[in-house]
């Protein structure tokens, strides 16, 4: 039952996806029919990503009293209710004001799904979790591509999207029993999610004020540019083909689409590759990769070579946010992991909130054509800021390890 129950928590996972990649998708033709500028896509964005945050900041405490199916439930008719007002909206105000749920709804679904995942079941089905998100990410510009060739433009997109969702709402309202039936089978045979493997624990440091620990700031930098250089390229990428490269809008939004599912292939083959390599080694691998697909952005090839660039940043992100917020307990100690879990996320939804936005306004004053500029810098960073964490935490355990013989 419990590995029949994950079909529903992967389906809740799409559900989320699909939102996410539509505004970027539809943008160039939504902002001509609304007769709003370029760079209001980002406020839109930052409505979205700042009632994400508020809604995972408040997520543990709305689980444990309402529990993860009915939190869940509850979201998802939030965001199918917001999309279809987005495909009836009239103006950018009307958007902007249904941008509010839509963002309260993904961010409570999101903390909810990964908090049951990581408690109930092993750690690489949070590796095809996320990657069940990108399906859902993948999926999005591909119907919103569609929709722009047809009679409805992109509130067709938009109102398909609502109506998938809510064909969940109804499939988590017929399976809520199961949530809590589930969690207990699974605690019960002993199947939860097995622990880190052997962990050093920061000397002094647990259960202290987790910010003084040694590497979580640039832990933090990192997700904060993960998802601001993942957002940022979903939210202008298309903008960026049709504007600077002379792509097709319907063409551009279809190339988004496969940024998408690069992410999505990325993590479903690295839900098998943890089994035999490291996530640290994976995080790294993902990073060159993505870097080298920023490089290929950048340089004054055809524009093919910017969808082969696409891809391969989508394929280099796919191992760096799961394996991150997997290795947690293991770089900072079982007593701190849960307390820095939510730091982190909320710190990962700044990133998606402020960059793409500030990105638009850049964009809006001088010239899209530095959009690849922009995108390597953030990777650029990110892989930095990871590779001070690793360094820190080798000095930690050879110290450790020399009091112990001490």
């Amino acid at each position: 039952m419990a590995t029949w129950f994950l079909v529903v928590i992967y389906l809740a996972f799409i559900s989320l996806g699909l939102p996410d990649s539509l505004l970027g998708s539809a943008w160039p033709v939504m902002r001509l029919d609304l007769g709003a500028r370029l760079d209001s896509a980002g406020i839109l964005s930052m409505i979205v990503s700042g009632g994400t945050i508020l809604s995972s900041l408040a997520s543990g405490a709305v689980v444990r009293r309402l529990g993860t199916g009915r939190v869940t439930l509850i979201s998802c008719i939030l965001t199918a209710g917001a999309l279809l007002g987005f495909s009836q909206s009239p103006s950018f105000v009307w958007l902007a004001l249904l941008a509010i749920p839509l963002g309260l709804g993904a961010g409570a679904v999101d903390a909810g799904l990964n908090q049951y995942v990581a408690e109930h079941y092993k750690a690489h089905h949070m590796n095809w979790l996320h990657c069940f998100w990108g399906v859902g990410a993948t999926m999005g510009p591909i119907l919103m591509s569609a929709s722009l060739t047809g009679p409805h433009s992109w509130r067709g997109g938009y109102a398909t999207v609502s109506i998938l969702q809510f064909a969940l709402v109804f499939v988590l309202f017929v399976t809520l029993p199961l949530w809590n039936r589930v969690a207990a089978s699974r605690e019960g045979s002993g199947s939860t999610n097995e622990s880190p493997g052997e962990l050093i624990e920061p000397s002094g440091q647990v259960n202290g004020n987790i910010l003084r620990l040694r590497g979580v700031k640039p832990s933090l930098a990192a997700f904060l540019l993960y998802c601001g250089a993942e957002s940022t390229l979903g939210l202008w990428g298309a903008s960026y083909l049709v504007g600077a490269r002379q792509v097709a809008a319907e063409t551009a939004a279809g190339w988004v689409s496969l940024y998408y599912g690069g992410i999505t292939l990325g993590r479903f083959i690295t839900g098998f590759l943890t089994f035999k390599i490291p996530n640290k080694s994976l995080i790294r691998y993902g990073q060159l990769v993505a870097i080298a697909g920023g490089i290929l952005l950048l340089l004054p090839l055809p524009a093919a070579a910017s969808l082969i660039g696409i891809l391969l940043i989508g394929l280099g992100l796919a191992p760096i946010y799961p394996g991150l917020l997997h290795e947690t307990p293991s770089r900072f100690g079982r007593a701190n992991s849960a307390k820095l879990m939510g730091v982190q996320m909320a710190v990962a939804y700044v990133g998606s909130t402020f960059l793409p936005p500030l990105f638009g306004v850049l964009a809006a004053r001088t010239s899209m054509t530095f959009f690849p500029y922009v995108v390597l810098a953030f990777l650029a960073l990110m892989l930095l800021s990871a590779e001070r964490v690793n360094r820190i935490l080798v000095e930690r355990i050879d110290h450790e390890k020399g009091r112990t013989r001490g």
